[in-house]
């Protein structure tokens, strides 16, 4: 990968990561609001509401370790490459997922292995 592409994708997920940090303190504040102004009528409701913005911003948290990740990958020279193969994991997966530590056939192997598990 070129260094043009490596700044690009740094880029992006610096981006990436500024934008949920923003919308953790966005939400963070909005919690803050909610706690304040709910009355006992709306406890469940505000409960629910609290409860839907725990489970997305743990999904959020997982993200920005992995985005994290990718720019220590970076750094490290060895972001794009297939963690598993050492093959290259391509552009337009990177571009759809700049977070990939797979290329598309070892994340396929992974998944099919991991449902066989489930079953």
């Amino acid at each position: 990968m070129s260094c043009a592409q490596l700044e690009f994708f740094r880029l992006r997920l610096q981006d990436e990561r500024r934008r949920l940090l923003e919308s953790a303190q966005s939400t963070l504040e909005q919690m803050r609001a909610i706690a304040r102004g709910a009355d006992s009528n709306d406890r469940a409701s505000t409960e629910e509401k609290l409860s839907l913005e725990f489970r997305i911003r743990d999904r959020e948290r997982k993200l920005l370790k992995k985005i994290d990740d990718a720019l220590m990958r970076i750094d490290e020279g060895t972001y794009g490459w297939c963690a598993e193969t050492g093959e290259p994991i391509g552009i337009p997966r990177l571009l759809a997922r700049p977070t990939a530590t797979l290329c598309i056939e070892a994340q396929e192997r992974h998944e099919s292995n991991k449902r066989a598990y489930e079953l």
